[in-house]
């Protein structure tokens, strides 16, 4: 935010454009706040009462600066409007009670705050309120908070969490600000006109330095799109048409759910992945199974549209958004859920790539010069007209991943045992899911329109059965890992395996069995063994990356004379046949025995060490290479002083020999 200075008044806050540019895309149908509902556990706490949460919150409220400001419109639109302390702030407008029915399970409760989260938040006042909601099951409360995304984003609304809340069942005494808080006096009309008008006289300087950027980011991404392994993300309005992309309505359903954060985090380590990975991985699964239940075919993968935090570290305590986003393929495509992690994980690094080629404050940079009339008249207009039903989507769904702490958290005693996120939804995409840590869990929220998701409660559920492929295949893919490195029979060295071909790396056992048992674990419960599961496996694109991560090297095992004395060829790799030359055992050794009539004659023997050909290795593009051999050293002559000049020209005939 920039501070100025108008007249009398002290320095006031003018919105960012991006903080602004969340108050223009709020319609009726389609509010811009952020909630998050969180349940506690106040057994710790007697009397845990909704006074004592107000207490807690007077306390506090110099920790959450947003708490007390209010907005100050820039007359006809002229300018972003200005953050001031409310003159007349009252904590009791802002924080309500209310109840379900005794004892409430957790579908009383989300229907609660679906009701709740689709009521606007009041702009004349600060843009936040608090729900405190009792009755639930286990003698559990709850607590629904709303705050408009104008003031806060993911990262700075976990800051204001933590600022909130006591790390003991102790209530912790928090020392008083510096300064006393004082409210502003409501400027004038005139004061934030000529506030404005001065603010925007040096938008031209601006203008140039922006356009400057803009060229360069312009090129910078050509040059990486153009890069020999360049894969672009999708492209806004490439997203194929479904029922829960549509105008919307002002109605809200809400679902949640919680899974476990060890669990995913062993699928990101089997796979080589990342958390977000896995989290989108899992949304994609859910998704696909609720457009299968229905009979919707997709003619092309489902786009999420995934927020980004560009929040430096210095700007950790500072409110306000910094964030910006990127569309990802959720590879709905894709049967397989190891390849289709594969391929998110492929995309969301390119998706990364070209997020830095553009760069963090570019799209900060235009919101600054977005017209506050023009721009919130045009939303309005959109959402009118339902244009949302008339073109393809720019994205199909939100899908947002915020980290939380991992540590325990107690509001006035009482425990927090689940911290669900809401965020919102916008027009021509009704659905956002939003998942944040706490602990050792991870919480699901997911925020949707009624008439475009008729069974949000049935995405939630298929994000447990999601996670549970994907763990049993991890689980397979680390049992196939430490058997190819116990009891896998050594391959023949050179020759590449199905897993291997198109890599780049060398043969790798582990690998190719860690592959086969991840798409499916032998019939007799066993993990197969490595040559078996190299002409098993079916690995392709990014999956294939994928389980090289998820094996290490298979150990070299030495060979015993009858094993290598049998020749080995690996017969087939990414559907093509490959015909490999034969690798013969060292030959044996020949003994040429001279025996003398009365006479006692020693033997001369010739080793012929070495003498076995060398087959070169079959290459991945499927032609068969001719072995060359190598012939091996003349073996050692051993010859005595008694031998006649005939035995000694064989024995030496015989050492010459290969």
């Amino acid at each position: 935010m920039t501070a100025d200075t108008c007249n009398s008044l002290r320095p006031m806050q003018r919105l960012t454009g991006i903080d602004a540019g969340f108050l223009y895309m709020e319609t009726p149908s389609s509010p811009m706040h952020v909630a998050g509902l969180a349940v506690y556990d106040p057994s710790g706490s007697p009397g845990w009462t909704v006074d004592q949460i107000k207490d807690l919150l007077r306390q506090r409220l110099h920790l959450a600066p947003p708490y007390r400001r209010r907005l100050a419109t820039v007359p006809f639109g002229l300018h972003h409007p200005v953050w001031i302390e409310d003159p007349d702030f009252d904590l009791d407008w802002h924080v309500r009670h209310v109840g379900v029915p005794s004892p409430g399970d957790s579908r009383q409760l989300a229907d609660l705050a679906a009701h709740l989260v689709s009521l606007p938040l009041d702009r004349n006042r600060p843009l936040w309120e608090m729900w405190v909601i009792e009755g639930l099951e286990h003698g559990y409360v709850a607590t629904l908070s709303k705050v408009h995304h104008a003031a806060i984003d993911g990262a700075s609304g976990n800051e204001l969490t933590v600022a909130l809340f006591d790390l003991t069942p102790e209530v912790a005494e928090v020392p008083p600000p510096e300064q006393p808080w004082r409210p502003d006096r409501v400027p004038s009309d005139p004061e934030l006109i000529g506030y404005a008008l001065n603010s925007l006289a040096r938008q031209p300087l601006r203008a140039a330095k922006t356009v400057r950027r803009t060229v360069a980011t312009a090129l910078n991404l050509r040059s990486a799109n153009r890069q020999p392994d360049a894969a672009p993300p999708p492209a806004p309005f490439s997203a194929p048409r479904t029922s829960i992309n549509a105008a919307l309505t002002p109605h809200r359903s809400y679902a949640m759910t919680t899974l476990s954060l060890s669990e995913v985090k062993r699928v990101k380590n089997a796979f080589g992945a990342t958390v977000n990975d896995v989290v989108l991985a899992l949304c994609a699964g859910a998704l696909r199974r609720y457009f299968d239940e229905r009979g919707e075919e997709l003619d092309r993968p489902l786009v999420a549209m995934v927020p980004v935090s560009v929040r430096a570290e210095s700007e950790k305590a500072a409110m306000g958004n910094r964030v910006s986003s990127m569309l990802a393929s959720l590879a709905t495509d894709v049967d397989d859920p190891v390849e289709r992690l594969g391929a998110i994980h492929e995309g969301m690094r390119h998706a990364k790539d070209q997020q830095q080629a553009i760069g963090a404050d570019t799209l900060t940079d235009w919101a600054e010069f977005a017209a506050p009339a023009v721009f919130s008249r045009a939303v309005r207009l959109y959402s009118r007209t339902r244009m949302a039903d008339r073109h393809r989507p720019i994205f199909n769904v939100t899908i947002s991943n915020v980290p939380g702490p991992p540590f325990p958290l107690y509001s006035a005693g009482a425990r927090l045992t689940a911290n669900y996120p809401m965020g919102p939804i916008f027009d021509g995409g009704g659905l956002n899911m939003t998942v944040m840590s706490y602990q050792d869990n991870l919480d699901f929220g997911l925020l949707a329109c009624p008439e475009l998701v008729d069974d949000v409660w049935s995405i939630a559920d298929a994000l447990g059965d999601a996670l549970e492929e994907l763990t049993k295949a991890a689980a397979a893919a680390e049992r196939a890992a430490a058997g190819a490195g116990q009891r896998s029979e050594p391959a023949t060295p050179g020759v590449s395996t199905a897993a291997d071909v198109g890599t780049g790396e060398p043969a790798n056992n582990g690998v190719a069995a860690a592959t086969a048992s991840a798409s499916g674990p032998a019939s007799n419960g066993e993990v197969a063994p490595p040559a078996r599961a190299a002409r098993k496996a079916k690995v392709a694109g990014p999956s294939k990356r994928m389980a090289a991560k998820a094996a290490p090297p298979s150990k070299k095992m030495s060979k015993s004379p009858a094993r290598s004395a049998k020749p080995k060829s690996t017969a087939r790799a990414a559907g093509t046949t490959k015909k490999t030359t034969t690798r013969p055992a060292r030959s044996a050794k020949k003994t040429a025995t001279a025996k003398a009539s009365g006479a006692t004659k020693k033997t001369a023997t010739a080793k012929a060490s070495g003498a076995a050909k060398k087959s070169s290795t079959a290459k991945a593009s499927g032609a068969a290479k001719k072995s060359s051999t190598r012939p091996a050293r003349s073996a050692k002559k051993t010859t005595t002083t008694r031998t006649s000049a005939r035995t000694r020209k064989k024995a030496a005939a015989a050492s010459e020999t290969t």
